[in-house]
């Protein structure tokens, strides 16, 4: 088919129905063209007029000065159980994985050789006994008939064998403890209240006295330790402020935990005592909490976040949702100035709850943006508008009352 001539039109597509379809088509197109006249030419290439953002007024407050510091638990007391005679296991009446008082049976071992032992020294102290009350006598009568019937000789004779018939009685008397002990020792106890494991042994087995391997363990954890380590320069550095005033110290420390699943542990927790000296390898001080724990929540072994407020601190709190991070690591946030939003860096010590602690970079009365943020930049045209935070964080409408207050305090300054 020859190619059209420059400046004339192609020829028409054929269709089975017709020149119709062409017709529609270019009626849509210039539809489209009327529409997008209409459109202002800012609005056809997405930019050009002022974004509206969500702005809150900063204010000057007492901030908590808080440190969270890694810890780990740890029993407050766990003992293995070891028999202390041998003999075989006779009864094991505890179940594993409850609590035990202190003084509670644990294991029973025959009693058949200790109830022998102790009927023989029970036979040999009444045979010393008698043979001291023997010598008793004996040491009487003599010293009745010193002079007449008996010698000096004969009576210092019998004085002896009356100190050796009551050496023999303190021995016996030692014997009979000795086997009354052991027959006791049959039957172990929990030396502590706890939490008993699983038995390593079973009934029948034969056990030895002070033997390595333990029968079972006993462990504390209500209360219960978490042990955290904090960095000696840090400590440093907060007694620093608290000797310049920046940092308020409170009455009591206010030490919190939150759990592996990240929920906030209901109970505060209590200093027991920091170590005197500082790691030669980490320069950290360790530190030891204590938590009540009657439910059981915190296992030892588990790693855990400890929160300690130190004191408090005069600053700014900014939202976290309402700063970013540069490349260089420097915190960042827009303000609103008039109608045009600038970005300021800040300096911040710490955060709390979901806001930075920031002492400088904004000052009181600053229209912080807090929404509308994306793709927002430094020296953006902005339309402002009041906003709230919640304490979940969430943006939400300023009540009106409170924007016509704010609109009546500013129109009277």
């Amino acid at each position: 088919m020859p190619r059209p001539a420059s400046g004339t039109s192609a020829a028409p597509i054929h269709c089975p129905q017709g020149a119709r379809p062409v017709r529609r088509l270019g009626a849509t197109l210039l539809s489209l063209g009327l529409l997008l006249h209409a459109v202002p030419a800012w609005a056809q290439f997405g930019g050009g007029g002022p974004t509206e953002v969500g702005v809150i007024a900063l204010e000057m407050g007492a901030a908590p000065y808080q440190v969270v510091l890694p810890g780990r638990a740890v029993a407050h007391d766990q003992t293995e159980i070891r028999p202390r005679v041998e003999g075989l296991v006779e009864e094991i009446p505890y179940r594993a994985g409850t609590r035990v008082e202190a003084g509670e049976l644990l294991f029973r071992l025959e009693t058949d050789t200790y109830d022998v032992a102790l009927a023989a020294a029970e036979a040999q102290l009444a045979s010393a006994q008698a043979t001291e009350t023997a010598a008793q006598a004996q040491v009487d009568r003599y010293e009745r008939l010193e002079g007449v019937g008996s010698t000096q000789s004969d009576l210092d004779q019998a004085r002896a064998e009356l100190a050796s018939a009551r050496a023999s009685v303190k021995a016996a008397e030692s014997s009979l403890k000795s086997a009354r002990l052991n027959l006791e020792r049959t039957e172990i106890r929990s030396p502590i209240a706890g939490i008993v494991d699983l038995a390593q042994v079973s009934e029948g087995a034969l056990v030895t006295a002070n033997q390595s391997q333990a029968l079972t363990t006993v462990t504390t954890i209500d209360p219960i330790y978490v042990d955290v380590q904090e960095s000696s320069a840090r400590m440093l550095r907060v007694r620093k402020r608290l000797e310049e005033g920046s940092l308020t110290r409170t009455d009591d420390l206010d030490i919190g935990l939150v759990l592996e699943t990240g929920d906030t542990y209901e109970s505060t927790g209590r200093m027991v005592s920091p170590r005197s000296e500082v790691s030669t390898t980490t320069g950290t001080v360790d530190f030891r909490i204590e938590f009540d724990n009657p439910e059981r929540v915190i296992l030892p072994g588990q790693f855990l976040r400890v929160t300690i407020t130190l004191g408090e601190t005069q600053a700014i709190l900014v939202p976290q949702r309402a700063t970013s991070r540069g490349s260089d690591g420097a915190l960042t946030a827009f303000v609103a100035e008039g109608d045009t939003a600038r970005q300021v860096t800040l300096t911040a010590q710490g955060t709390w709850q979901n806001a930075w602690i920031v002492t400088d970079g904004v000052a009181p009365g600053d229209r912080l943006i807090v929404d509308g943020l994306q793709n927002l930049r430094d020296g953006a045209a902005i339309n402002t508008v009041p906003v709230t935070i919640n304490a979940a964080g969430l943006v939400e409408d300023q009540a009106p009352a409170d924007v016509d207050a704010g609109a009546d305090t500013a129109a009277g300054e």
